[in-house]
């Protein structure tokens, strides 16, 4: 063999987490990976060939553990083999025997890679083969068609209710430490940005609970004057109420008796009465207008502190966490991420129903 002779591949059997946790769990993914050993033995050519076949069980999965209350760990099969071939040896021209030139001469096993996995044309759902713009066959490494074996094995199994995994994928032609590296990259990215969306609504927020805070500081402003005219307003109601205390001194024949100085205070009490009379009123209904104005500002404000310090308690955690350890925060949130979108309950409650109508129809 050459060098650089690839002489060990590697299967990588993957189903989602929720699909064995919505089945039984781990007993459930035994049997299901019991079946995907029967086609790997099939694609090695033999189980002669196959060196190790492990059911990976180690790997928790955070996000459906923490929604779920209990741990909840992510299945998986490796099976390494050696890719091994039938070649076909022919007589060549200059044998002893010149009738057999061409002919077969015998089958031997051969370890390779490339032979074990040519390139072969990309059909479409119809079977037809998938062209370029330029009108040529679109070729691929035919161990991506596996995924279509892996999906149609199963299902002529009875194992159902997973989807295959997305056609044209160039994932295959990526180490696995590439993949991780350019899927952790993308992961990293997506969290930045919504860390950065996150700290613009938290700006956005300040904002606005700042512009709310200054109109209840003006408003506040406002009350201070209102209180200072209402001081004026006591203060004369206390005139009038001299006022109203005024010729209690009286003669024997019930006259009243008034000073001169009672008198010029009498008139100017009277005017002063009469000009503040309209100020009076308009004061009350601007201080009936005000202290509805103030209720409802602080009632928003109060509302707007509020949520602010929701969405606060909320987020403070994270923003601590970011702020001491940025990579494990990254880490923890790009390992959630990498998993798909969960389903709610009821989602997974009909495909429980589903599966087990399918269940029955079979």
């Amino acid at each position: 063999m050459k060098p650089d002779a690839k002489i060990v591949d590697e299967f990588i059997f993957d189903v989602n987490t929720e699909y064995f946790e919505n089945h039984g769990g781990y007993e459930y993914a035994k049997k299901f990976y019991e079946e995907a050993y029967r086609l790997a033995v099939k694609e090695a050519s033999g189980e002669k060939y196959i060196l190790s076949a492990v059911m990976h069980a180690d790997e928790r999965n955070v996000a459906v553990s923490d929604v779920l209350g209990y741990d909840v760990f992510h299945y998986h099969l490796h099976v390494v083999y050696i890719p091994v071939v039938d070649k076909e040896v022919y007589f060549k021209k200059n044998n002893k025997n010149p009738e057999l030139a061409g002919k077969l001469k015998e089958i031997i096993h051969q370890v390779s890679h490339s032979k074990k996995w040519p390139r072969a044309i990309q059909l479409d759902e119809n079977g037809e083969p998938v062209r370029s713009k330029s009108g040529k066959a679109v070729l691929v490494n035919s161990y991506s068609l596996l995924q279509d074996r892996f999906f149609e094995h199963m299902r002529e199994a009875g194992y159902d209710g997973f989807e295959r995994g997305e056609r044209g994928s160039t994932v295959q032609h990526l180490s696995d430490l590439e993949y991780k590296t350019k899927m952790e990259t993308e992961r990293a990215a997506e969290i930045s940005a919504a860390v950065l969306s996150l700290e613009n609504i938290m700006q956005e927020k300040e904002k606005e609970v700042a512009v709310m805070e200054r109109k209840a500081e003006q408003k506040e402003k406002q009350i201070k004057q209102l209180d200072k005219k209402l001081e004026v307003r006591k203060g004369a109601e206390a005139d009038i109420s001299v006022l109203d205390n005024f010729g209690n001194n009286r003669t024997i024949l019930g006259q009243i008796i008034v000073t001169p100085n009672e008198a010029k205070d009498i008139k100017k009490l009277a005017r002063e009465g009469v000009a503040s009379r309209g100020e009076i009123d308009g004061l009350k209904f601007k201080l009936n207008r005000a202290s509805h104005e103030i209720t409802a500002v602080s009632k928003e404000r109060d509302d707007w502190k509020s949520r602010y310090q929701s969405l606060y308690v909320k987020v403070k955690l994270f923003l601590d966490a970011l702020w001491h350890a940025p990579r494990c925060v990254m880490e923890f949130l790009t390992e959630i991420l990498r998993k798909p979108p969960e389903k709610s309950e009821l989602e997974r409650q009909q495909e429980r129903k589903k599966s087990a109508y399918d269940r029955e129809v079979l």
